[in-house]
């Protein structure tokens, strides 16, 4: 008689319990071997099915688990592991989620759009786990980490940008140092932008009414501090029957066609920079603000002046074609320093010719911050006024004024401030805008610090 222990053994091999790194690697090794291609498909839908159907069957033909994990938990993890990007593929594809800051593999903070910052308790399971993961990220954009290329510029997405640096750039036991700058296209109306005191209605109005009308404006401040927004936000109230041309580098931050029961009502061209080793094939913001001004566009929108595009923009506003941007800046004044330095990377002109070509060019400055407590505000609207002898004078339009801070009981930093009209934009600015077509009536509420009649 066959004893029944026995008779199970002979027909049913032991289950394995293992570490998760060594069934990884195992199931890793099965599914490159003979099923690589299948993650190249473009159905990505179709691509998990299968690749989790085969995981799922490695793992039972193998009698494989893992202590704490179910079968289908194993496999999703297995999946996310080889085909996402570990943990944190939940961040990188989460709702609310601006950045994402690898500083070592064991240290990890994500930031929030509403500016708060939290300390995550996950992390890699090794630097060599997180130098894996980031690789796969920057497979999609082509880009390669090793010795020979230790620090890399690359994009998960059209909207998610990374940048690595590995060792010897960062010791070897932090793995890789990494940001994860995720941007997602927000349509802001005036009302949240009011609402969250980003600024107010006659401010917002008198934003639009200048691009409107023909006035290129700069949105300086620093990473996060919501300068795209306000740019995105007078984008958005641009008249539907004029063309805007947009340009941005490495990924997209504004979405401007609108529809209308399946048929585009306005007019707009989206753009993005295409960078190469080869010269031929590099496609750079300069090239497209040269390729911008052969589509007889009413305003361009360049994403971010960051480089030598700087000289090309200001030559653009200058000859009559209104720019929209953004530049990081620490205030209005700084701003057009900033700009000088970078048209110097083109044109190497005295810094005084550069000055006056950029003041003429932007004579509105509009700087974005984000406080302290998270909140993001306009500090402040400024015009550079040409006067006929050739002066310039800095008029403060609108600014931000922070009476106190303090913090609750709670330990929450509490900031108190208002908006303040400052005074009137120059007779200048004035007579360009009525000339461009600006109601008088309108003018006189601008001057006023009036909102507009919507």
């Amino acid at each position: 008689m066959i004893n029944q222990n026995t008779s199970h053994d002979l027909f049913f091999e032991p289950t394995k319990v293992s570490d998760f790194p060594s069934v990884l690697e195992s199931v890793q090794k099965y599914i490159s071997q003979n099923y690589a291609s299948l993650l190249l498909e473009k159905d990505k839908d179709e691509v998990k099915t299968q690749i989790m159907f085969q995981i799922q069957k490695y793992l039972s033909d193998n009698r494989l688990r893992v202590d704490g994990m179910d079968e289908n938990g194993l496999a999703d993890k297995l999946y996310t592991e080889m085909a996402e990007y570990s943990f944190l593929t939940k961040y990188i594809f989460g709702k609310g989620i601006e950045e994402i800051n690898i500083n070592a593999w064991n240290d990890i903070e994500v930031y929030y759009s509403g500016g708060r910052k939290e300390k995550l308790d996950e992390h890699f399971e090794s630097p060599q786990h997180a130098v894996n993961v980031v690789r796969r990220m920057l497979h999609a954009s082509g880009m390669v980490l090793d010795n020979a290329a230790p620090a890399v510029l690359g994009s998960l997405t059209k909207n998610i940008r990374i940048a690595v640096l590995k060792s010897p750039l960062v010791d070897d036991d932090a793995g890789v140092s990494a940001s994860i700058r995720i941007v997602n296209p927000m349509n802001f109306s005036k009302q949240d932008l009011i609402d969250c005191k980003t600024a107010t209605e006659p401010m917002l109005d008198f934003l639009s009414q200048l691009i409107r009308y023909g006035v290129s404006v700069c949105v300086a401040g620093a990473t996060g501090s919501g300068k795209t927004t306000v740019a995105g936000w007078m984008l958005s109230t641009y008249p539907d029957d004029k063309r805007v041309f947009t340009i941005e580098s490495g990924s997209r931050e504004v979405s401007l066609v609108k529809t209308e029961n399946g048929k585009v009502v306005n007019s707009i061209v989206h753009t993005q920079t295409r960078p190469s080793e080869n010269e031929a094939q590099n496609i750079s913001q300069v090239k497209l603000l040269d390729i911008a001004l052969r589509f007889n566009p009413n305003l361009i929108f360049v994403g971010e002046i960051r480089d030598a595009e700087a000289y090309v923009a200001q030559e653009a506003s200058r000859t009559g074609v209104p720019v929209l941007t953004t530049i990081h800046s620490n205030s209005c004044e700084a701003t057009y320093l900033r700009m000088v330095t970078l048209c110097k990377r083109m044109f190497d002109a005295a810094d005084k010719t550069l000055y006056d070509l950029v003041t003429e060019a932007f004579p509105i400055i509009v700087y974005a911050k984000q406080l302290e407590n998270g909140e993001r505000k306009i500090m402040e609207i400024m015009e550079c006024e040409i006067k006929t002898d050739g002066e310039r004078v800095y008029r403060t339009i609108y600014r931000y004024n922070i009476r106190e801070n303090y913090y609750d009981e709670t330990g929450r930093l509490i900031i108190k401030g208002e908006h303040e009209f400052i005074g009137e934009i120059s007779e200048g600015l004035k007579k360009r805008l009525v000339e461009n077509g600006l109601p008088k009536s309108e003018l006189k509420k601008i001057c006023r610090g009036e909102a507009a009649v919507c």
